[in-house]
């Protein structure tokens, strides 16, 4: 029975055509390098789990420390030597584009999950489940796939030499960057190239996908995000070379945006999420387009054409009409004086032959009475969401933290009379919970998880500009009226 470095070799053989059988002792001699010499000869026919082997091999060969950040850096320089160079991921990717745009997409997802660039395991610890609301099936997901930081690492990054390389996690330099204290590693990162309205731009996946395929398209230039003309023909332009994806981008302000403001990115993928089964409520023309106004929690405007241009005209029209638009009586404000606050989430998609465009109406303003934001989960749903709203969640699926899967078995505990504590931000709603059910053993999880939903419902309707009432309503009519008579473009 072979020991762990050789039964590695033959995967790296199998999955890496780069190298050759006469390349098997070099290879060999490569992992040892990696994790020592004195390894076990356990049959473990699993790569991931080989690879787990191989990190315990090294740290008992004194190779690695027993820590989390020693182990991904390691984890990660043996799972390069399974993965092409990255010039020959591109050549692969453009090659398997030539058969269609699915065999290539298909192989590089399979890659990156193949070499444990995409974190399978982790993210299959995700909790994920659908909630019925009046706006159709939202997906909830409590968010336990990335690990938590290690506070050793995180006191031992305030020592080390500080480095602006690579600038920040989305900047091209991450590919085959080794990773160190607080930051990843990337030795197994592999980034299509490709060229976006005269720019290179890059393609990768997330290592902790949200969502089926998600992808990440990213400026090879590290700048700030924004919102205009060019990123609606950057959306509709990728999902001309991509139609089986939808590409979306966060707005480009504060509270309303992602987390990521410094360089300019956005995201994609295979899912079609609840926003995009919306139905329109009322129908209207922009620019020439087919319009209408979505029945969803967050202002919406989906615009569709088989004209990709046609779409960018009307959709720069809503935006410079957005930008300056001011109606006090939903407390919508453009400016705080020479604060701008108004700004975009658009989402580009296909239906066949026509290309969709939906543009969420977004709005940034803090007040005496929101602090965090008058169009951000206010604070009596805090207690089960209280980070930004940003483009999954716009579209439908909730990220939840992962501290709910200990509080909520708490919760569900104390609902059935268990003798438990649960967390003091959590009572209000508990008490509420107590006078509207019976709960049993049988149908606590299953209520919690439909009151989770239904919170995620009103989160969502607090980030909208104009609500799904009859205020609000009349309110983005006043808006579309504005936007039909600003329509230059015609």
């Amino acid at each position: 029975m072979a020991d762990l470095a050789v039964q590695f070799v033959t995967h790296i053989l199998k999955l890496n055509q780069e190298y050759q059988p006469l390349d098997r002792f070099y290879l060999t001699n490569r992992v040892y390098a990696l994790v020592g010499e004195q390894l076990p000869t356990d049959d473990t026919p699993d790569l991931l789990d080989l690879a787990a082997a191989l990190l315990d091999a090294a740290v008992a060969n004194q190779k690695i420390e027993d820590t989390p950040t020693a182990r991904e850096i390691l984890d990660a320089e043996l799972m390069d030597l399974v993965t092409p160079r990255p010039s020959t991921v591109n050549g692969a990717f453009w090659n398997h584009y030539q058969v269609s745009p699915l065999a290539a997409t298909d192989y590089f997802y399979q890659l990156s999950r193949q070499n444990d660039y995409i974190k399978t395991r982790a993210i299959a610890k995700n909790v994920v489940f659908p909630v019925t609301t009046n706006y159709g099936d939202l997906e909830i997901t409590i968010n336990l796939s990335k690990p938590e930081k290690d506070p050793k690492a995180i006191a031992a990054a305030q020592h080390q030499a500080q480095t602006d390389y690579p600038k920040c996690q989305l900047c091209m330099e991450n590919e085959g960057y080794l990773g160190r204290l607080g930051y990843p590693a990337r030795s197994n990162h592999r980034i299509i190239r490709f060229t976006l309205g005269g720019e290179t731009w890059g393609f990768q996946y997330s290592p902790y996908a949200y969502f089926n395929e998600h992808a990440i398209f990213l400026n090879q230039e590290h700048r700030p995000m924004v919102i205009n003309q060019h990123t609606f023909t950057n959306l509709l332009e990728i999902v001309r070379m991509l139609p089986h994806y939808f590409v979306g981008s966060n707005a480009d302000l504060p509270i309303v945006g992602g987390s990521m403001l410094t360089h300019d990115h956005y995201q994609g993928g295979r899912h079609v999420f609840p926003m995009m089964k919306a139905p329109i409520i009322q129908e209207f023309t922009v620019a020439g387009v087919q319009a209408g106004i979505v029945k969803w929690p967050l202002a919406t405007i989906r615009l569709t054409s088989d004209t990709p241009e046609k779409l960018v005209n009307a959709a720069t029209a809503i935006q410079q009409t957005w930008r300056d638009y001011s109606d006090e009586s939903v407390d919508v404000r453009a400016y705080t004086g020479q604060t701008r606050h108004h700004t975009i989430t658009p989402i580009a998609y296909r239906r066949d032959q026509q290309y969709v465009l939906d543009l969420v109406l977004r709005d940034n303003q803090t007040s005496t009475q929101y602090p965090d934001g008058i169009f951000h989960p206010h604070p009596d749903v805090q207690h089960i969401k209280k980070e930004n709203i940003g483009l999954i969640e716009v579209m439908g699926r909730a990220i939840l933290p992962a501290r709910l899967k200990t509080e909520m078995q708490a919760v569900a505990d104390y609902l059935i009379g268990k003798p438990v504590e649960i967390a003091a931000y959590h009572q209000t709603w508990v008490d509420d919970l107590q006078q509207r059910y019976d709960f049993t053993a049988a149908n606590v999880e299953q209520i919690l998880d439909r009151e989770i939903g239904l919170v995620f419902a009103r989160v969502l309707e607090d980030a909208g500009v104009f609500k799904q009432t009859t205020a609000g309503q009349a309110a983005f009519k006043r808006f579309v009226k504005c936007v039909e008579k600003a329509d230059f473009y015609a």
